[in-house]
């Protein structure tokens, strides 16, 4: 049975919007023993988000709106990581508690830019402000751990270097940086991308020092040529589309080009804006966008206490 409001507050509601997020680099480090794997990355929100919106109701319900090549791909009912994310919060909040949450769709799904993960951690802020739970960031990391890996690295809200099998989080500096965000038309799951890099015989990236001193100083030119993803090449093995995405981008200008997360969707690093919208336009169905939103920054201080 879902979870029932307490009476009054009816009409109040709380908007958070859901950031994308891009891995500037991905490193796989092995599979562990309880099936995960053990990973390094600098996850980097970007302005692509979804939009959220919860209001207090009699029963705890989710309703995903926005274009139907979107929301089509959008798991329904107990899979929706948004829904999850509630009933997890309501949990740790106390007494029973119903909402409704209506999120319109913008990032695509099943795409390796975190949009489920981003849409649970929008929620799970939005409804700790709805229903006045008083948690703080610690506590929702915590809450954010149960219900998905990218979730704490997305409650952050800034650019945070991502360990363990994406629950433990740190605060890292970025420099605004402009991409092009190609998707493609299929989806990947992050359980097969994993499995077919333990099938090929993965091995981890170089050491992400560079990157990340790079990726601090905004300086595209230097970052292009370092980004990396260990998932790239399996996935690009079975999905050819990756490969070929990721060299129309090059031979389009762009500085370099990686694979985000699972994949599939690829992109291009671009000097600023104007040049990340000549890369997108070069192919189709290119998305412009920058990261992380508004000026660089750090995580809040909070995490650092909270690493979880």
């Amino acid at each position: 049975m879902m979870p029932r409001a307490a009476s009054g507050g009816r009409s109040r509601v709380v908007r958070r919007e859901a950031h994308a997020k891009v891995n500037v680099f991905l490193r796989v480090l092995g599979r562990r023993p309880d099936g995960y794997h053990e990973l390094q990355s600098l996850v980097l929100p970007i302005s692509l988000a979804d939009r959220i919106r919860v209001r207090a109701a009699s029963t705890l319900r989710v309703d995903v709106r926005g274009p139907e090549h979107l929301t089509a791909q959008v798991p329904a009912g107990g899979m929706n990581l948004a829904l999850i994310a509630a009933l997890a919060l309501a949990e740790d909040c106390g007494a029973p508690r119903g909402a409704e949450v209506t999120i319109e769709k913008r990032i695509p799904v099943a795409a390796g830019l975190g949009g489920g993960s981003a849409d649970a951690a929008a929620t799970l802020h939005a409804l700790n402000e709805l229903w006045g739970c008083g948690l703080d960031l610690p506590a929702l990391l915590a809450v954010g751990e149960r219900v998905g890996s990218d979730v704490p690295a997305l409650l952050a809200g800034a650019p945070v270097l991502v360990e363990g099998r994406g629950e433990r989080v740190r605060p890292a500096t970025v420099a605004r940086l402009w991409w092009a965000v190609v998707p493609l038309g299929f989806p990947t799951r992050s359980p097969d991308a994993y499995r077919w890099w333990d099938e090929d015989g993965g091995v981890p990236g170089p050491d992400p020092g560079p990157v990340v001193e790079a990726a601090a100083a905004g300086d595209a030119d230097a970052l292009g040529p370092l980004l990396f993803n260990d998932l790239e090449p399996p996935v690009a093995r079975r999905h050819p589309e990756v490969a070929r995405a990721r060299e129309r981008l090059l031979a389009a200008g762009a500085l370099g080009a990686v694979m985000s997360g699972s994949g599939p969707t690829v992109l291009g690093l671009a000097r600023d804006g104007a040049h990340a919208r000549r890369l997108a336009a070069a192919l189709p169905g290119g998305i412009v966008a920058s990261g992380p939103p508004g000026p660089g920054r750090r995580v809040p201080s909070s995490v650092r206490s909270g690493v979880v």
